[in-house]
């Protein structure tokens, strides 16, 4: 269990930084919504091949973290990067939190470590037709909720944004439960193995959608919590996740408290720089 919670945590730095190289990406793309051309004009930014790349190293991570954990305790030690994000946020854009929005962070961040504390053992990894399935008309569900939700500005649409994209990030994290066996010829006869790609740059578009309308920490909050409580939950009632004994109200609680903050956090939007001065950092910013 310490390599997957040390790969968790490895992962969630990993992340953190990652998110802040994609906000810088997504700011210097003209605003718009879900389409071909906002992916042309994201690949054309070098520090966005930079976040894909640190993406993909906090994928590695975050795969260890799945096949050695609870999706309780996997996702939550990933949910950690909210904070190395709002803190790089403060330093790199100016971003100023305010009282009631780090009292915000640390709350999701609190929740989310209860939750992670109730986690028992893991199920078992195996394949699943029924949620295989759930998998492929979630992403089609998500990705027409992402079309409407692009085509509006300000907060509202950058939270929802970022809600879906933790749907996207969540069934990814499935899918690797769903996949029993990580040999070439395992993965490529797995139907799940091609909802996890599927969701994930889906989720990857609609974050970076949400970064461009929001401040990254209001964004990346309700991503975050998607991402860990979806897992979680179907993780415990369809996987075989088990919650530690006496721990269901701690774990109840922890719920409340995470979903609380995300939505103060959603309703307080950052205090960032104007859009035509976006992307770059400001000196002594703070």
């Amino acid at each position: 269990m310490l390599l997957g919670l040390l790969a968790a945590l490895a992962g969630a730095v990993v992340f953190g930084v990652a998110a802040i190289a994609q906000a810088a990406a997504s700011r210097a793309v003209p605003t718009g919504g879900l389409s071909l051309a906002l992916v042309l004009g994201l690949v054309r930014q070098p520090v966005f091949i930079l976040a894909v790349a640190l993406n993909l190293v906090g994928f590695v991570l975050h795969l260890v973290a799945l096949r050695l954990l609870p999706l309780f305790l996997a996702q939550a030690g990933i949910s950690a990067s909210l904070a190395v994000t709002a803190l790089l946020a403060v330093w790199y854009f100016g971003d100023r939190l305010g009282t009631v929005e780090r009292i915000a962070v640390g709350a999701v961040c609190v929740g989310l470590a209860v939750l992670s504390a109730a986690a028992g053992e893991a199920g078992a990894a195996e394949s699943n037709s029924l949620l295989t399935a759930v998998l492929f008309v979630g992403a089609g569900v998500i990705a027409v909720l992402g079309l409407l939700a692009g085509r509006r500005r300000g907060t509202p649409a950058a939270f929802a944004l970022g809600f879906l994209a933790g749907l996207g990030f969540a069934g990814s994290s499935i899918a690797t439960r769903l996949v029993p066996d990580l040999s070439l010829s395992g993965v490529l006869s797995t139907p799940a193995s091609y909802a996890l790609p599927i969701c994930g740059v889906l989720a990857f578009t609609l974050y970076s959608l949400g970064l461009q309308r929001g401040g990254v920490t209001a964004v990346t909050t309700p991503m975050i919590v998607m991402q860990t409580l979806t897992p979680a939950a179907l993780g415990v009632l369809a996987l075989g996740d088990a919650v530690r004994e006496s721990w269901l109200p701690a774990a109840v609680l922890g719920l409340l408290v995470t979903g609380a903050g995300a939505v103060v956090l959603g309703r307080f939007d950052d205090v960032r720089e104007p859009p035509e001065t976006a992307g770059v950092k400001r000196d002594g910013g703070v």
